[in-house]
């Protein structure tokens, strides 16, 4: 296809994300917003209206499956309830459209399996949506890392937390099974941003948490063991102050993020140091990671690329979060195999 062609997007579902995700498809300069469904009627309509005002010609539908069925969409972006993502993803690749999954792609690693399966039949590109990942943020940590400036990383401390307000209590309302609670919601960024500090992937995972009577953890702590003495950090929560941040320490220093999440009008903010006393903090230009997201996962579709994130990547973010709630329900350590 022509780089000048947008990719013609639906959105399944009428999630609160939508307040970041609908104005990034619609300023996103390989895209096109085509429709919106949800199931709870009007909800479609009132999303559209609030996040987008001025795409009238969006259609909105009260059936999921109608936008399924709608020929003009080419790519589904889906923001469902976690519990929701593998079957919905799995339907979307059934009707041949390409599948940005909000993260966590799935609760288990089975299901991410059945959809690697599905893509590569229906020749569909299906790719977690960790927004973050693209800010040019991440890119300079990387090229730090890489540069060697730090030596090698022996350790990584990641801790993301916000306090649950009223208008968010549907993330407690179900169980961990169900993707209820803090490991399934933030805690994908936890592991994630640790894993990918690393060469190696984890080994084994030792974690604790707090549940509330739904069955939900409303905070999870824990070490991550990537083997030879590196280990990662951890700590997700509902109960804390909001922080979005990872620490890199190496044999030679140590790098910051202050914030991963970091919206459009947001300084970016990144601090390294060395063991011989240099150092630096280096602020970056803003970023909308939103954008560069959807522009990024048009592009692979409309030019072949391959994705940024892989699916082997979302399933060994999936098989280390499975450790975790497995590691924190039966108090033991928990050995990471595959």
């Amino acid at each position: 296809m022509s780089t000048t062609t947008k990719l013609r997007w639906g959105i399944l579902g009428a999630a609160r994300i939508n307040e970041r995700l609908m104005p990034a498809i619609v300023q996103a300069s390989n895209s096109e917003l085509v429709a919106i469904a949800s199931r709870r009627p009007g909800a479609a309509t009132e999303t559209l209206a609030k996040y987008a005002p001025d795409q009238t010609h969006v259609r909105a539908y009260d059936d999921l499956n109608a936008l399924l069925n709608d020929d003009d969409v080419q790519a589904v972006y889906l923001p469902m309830a976690n519990h929701e993502h593998g079957e919905w993803a799995l339907r979307a690749i059934q009707h041949g459209k390409h599948v940005l999954v909000e993260k966590p792609m799935a609760l288990t690693v089975t299901d991410i399996e059945a959809i690697e399966a599905a893509a590569q039949e229906h020749h569909v590109t299906v790719m977690e949506g960790f927004m973050y990942r693209f800010h040019p943020q991440h890119g300079r940590v990387q090229e730090l890392i890489r540069s060697g400036i730090i030596g090698e990383v022996r350790s990584v401390r990641s801790s993301f937390s916000f306090i649950m307000r009223p208008a968010r209590l549907y993330r407690l309302a179900e169980d961990v099974s169900r993707g209820g609670g803090a490991m399934w919601d933030i805690g994908p960024y936890a592991i994630h941003s640790a894993r990918w500090c690393f060469d190696t992937q984890p080994v084994a995972v030792t974690a604790i948490a707090k549940y509330v009577a739904s069955g939900a953890d409303i905070t999870t702590s824990g070490v991550i063991d990537f083997g030879d003495g590196k280990h990662a950090h951890f700590d997700v929560s509902f109960e804390w102050a909001r922080q979005s941040l990872y620490e890199v320490t190496g044999t030679q220093g140590g790098i910051k993020c202050h914030a991963a999440w970091r919206l459009p009008e947001d300084v970016p903010v990144i601090s390294w140091w060395t063991e011989d006393g240099k150092g630096a903090e280096e602020k970056l230009p803003l970023a909308d990671h939103f954008v560069l997201e959807v522009e990024h996962f048009s592009d692979c579709v409309l030019n072949g690329k391959t994705p940024l994130l892989s699916l082997d990547d979302a399933k060994a973010n999936c098989r280390t979060i499975e450790a975790v709630l497995q590691s924190a329900a039966s108090g033991q350590t928990v050995k990471l195999t595959g």
